[in-house]
């Protein structure tokens, strides 16, 4: 299959950000009901952002989904559109709700509406990361709700405006969308010593079709990889807003344990990784041909 893929970005962005929030591959024929999404592999460090540090830049590096938007850069090839992020994940968290945030982090009000603090943000994890890679807080002073807000509106509001668009676009032309979020996970964890290569996450088969799972477990269990489905991660705050099954949207969150194709310690790609991606080729051309068959 030879297919032709554009790309196209959001407009440009202000308040001091230089480029987009994100880019978006799309196939120029033969397209699918299919759209993979990588929200934490952005690398772009604003120069103001790293003024505000206490950490060195690499333990902020370290929590990145590195090149995960690489693994997954032949999507179009399989008619599939992919969206891509362009700022860290520690700038601000596209996994997170908008309003999972830590409202100690800035002086005086927040940037936007709080909810009620969850699991996530008590341990420095919500929508602005607090900590880094090591535990330690990242940043030397409080934050000016100012550059909150526009970290919102800027990246975080124009990135889930164009997943929003492209669903919709595909469920229109297509009646339904299938949504692969792609992420990576460290290889060990506190009390996880040992976790698998894979980890998919359905929210416990509430956010997708059994028939998506099945088909990606079973074609990485063929392919010589551990996988296990919903432990640690049953699926973040994309999977939960977008997974609708009954009306035929289908998410489903992929963890790839970053052994597999990481130098974890300097955050660069080791020779492996090229196997990798080319046997996410292969996921990625069972999960277009399904996509097809779920039109309602």
């Amino acid at each position: 299959m030879t297919i032709a893929a554009t790309e196209e970005q959001n407009p440009m962005p202000g308040n001091g950000l230089s480029l987009p929030a994100f880019s978006l591959a799309m196939p120029e024929t033969d397209e699918r009901p299919l759209i993979f999404a990588s929200p934490h592999s952005g690398r772009e460090y604003p120069d103001h952002f790293r003024d505000s540090l206490r950490v060195p830049l690499l333990d902020l590096k370290q929590t990145e989904d590195a090149y995960v938007d690489q693994l997954f850069a032949n999507a179009p090839l399989y008619g599939a559109r992919l969206l891509k992020a362009t700022y860290a994940r520690s700038f601000v968290d596209l996994n997170r709700d908008a309003r999972e945030i830590d409202a100690s982090m800035f002086h005086g009000d927040p940037p936007g509406p709080v909810a009620v603090p969850t699991v996530r943000v008590e341990a420095g994890l919500g929508c602005f990361p607090r900590i880094g890679a090591r535990g330690e807080f990242i940043y030397a002073k409080k934050l000016d709700p100012a550059d909150g807000r526009a970290r919102l509106d800027f990246v975080h509001t124009p990135y889930h405006e164009a997943l929003t668009a492209e669903i919709a676009a595909l469920r229109q032309k297509h009646g339904c969308a299938v949504l692969i979020d792609c992420h990576s996970m460290p290889s060990t964890q506190p009390g996880r010593p040992d976790l698998p290569d894979f980890v998919l996450g359905d929210r416990f088969g509430s956010s997708c079709t059994g028939q998506l799972t099945s088909l990606v477990e079973r074609t990485l269990r063929k392919a010589g990889f551990s996988v296990v489905r919903n432990a640690p991660y049953a699926g973040g705050f994309t999977t939960r807003k977008y997974g609708r099954p009954k009306q035929h949207v289908h998410a489903l969150q992929i963890e790839i344990n970053r052994r597999l194709y990481l130098d974890e310690a300097q955050v660069t790609a080791i020779d492996a990784m090229a196997a990798l991606s080319h046997q996410l080729d292969g996921l990625m051309e069972n999960i277009s041909e399904l996509s097809n068959r779920l039109r309602p």
